[in-house]
């Protein structure tokens, strides 16, 4: 879980960077993403196939 403690004379808006960095950091919005609905086992061999192509095309 990410958390962001502000400092005593901290501005709301440097906490709210820091916290946006903390979360992308962590992962969570692609995390979210995936699991905003539910997935046919198709849909996610297709997903998964994908991810694959294209980590192939970047190793080459």
């Amino acid at each position: 879980m990410a958390q962001v403690i502000l400092g005593e004379d901290e501005g709301i808006e440097s906490a709210l960077r820091r916290f946006k960095r903390v979360v992308s950091k962590a992962e969570i919005f692609p995390d979210m993403r995936k699991h905003r609905h539910f997935e046919t086992p198709i849909e996610k061999r297709k997903r998964k196939a994908i991810a694959k192509h294209k980590q192939r095309r970047r190793r080459s």
